[in-house]
């Protein structure tokens, strides 16, 4: 019924297959470009910037003239990073705003 030289080979094929995934070379892929979310030229995400206004909402620190440290807004005025995917396939159904 069974073929014991098969099941024998099969078996060293099996263990050759795994023996080699353990042991063998890995190769990393760094080849492939890392997920990185889309920045604006200010360095911050698209999550921080307002749609309707296009006003950035990340703080920064600066120094001060005496040598400390301070929080402030940034300066950026408009999001110019890459266009987000869902804004070039379907534009949004409802205005930023209610003009009611």
């Amino acid at each position: 019924m069974f073929d014991p030289i098969s099941l024998a080979v099969g078996a060293g094929l099996v263990g050759i297959g795994w023996a080699s995934g353990r042991f063998g070379r890995r190769t990393t892929r760094r080849s492939q470009v890392e997920l990185q979310p889309p920045l604006c030229g200010c360095g911050h995400d698209l999550a921080l910037h307002d749609r309707a206004e296009g006003v950035c909402h990340a703080e920064i620190v600066r120094k001060d003239r005496v040598g400390l440290r301070e929080w402030v807004r940034c300066n950026c005025r408009r999001y110019t990073g890459p266009t987000p995917l869902e804004d070039l396939l379907a534009p949004p159904a409802l205005p930023p705003e209610y003009r009611g």
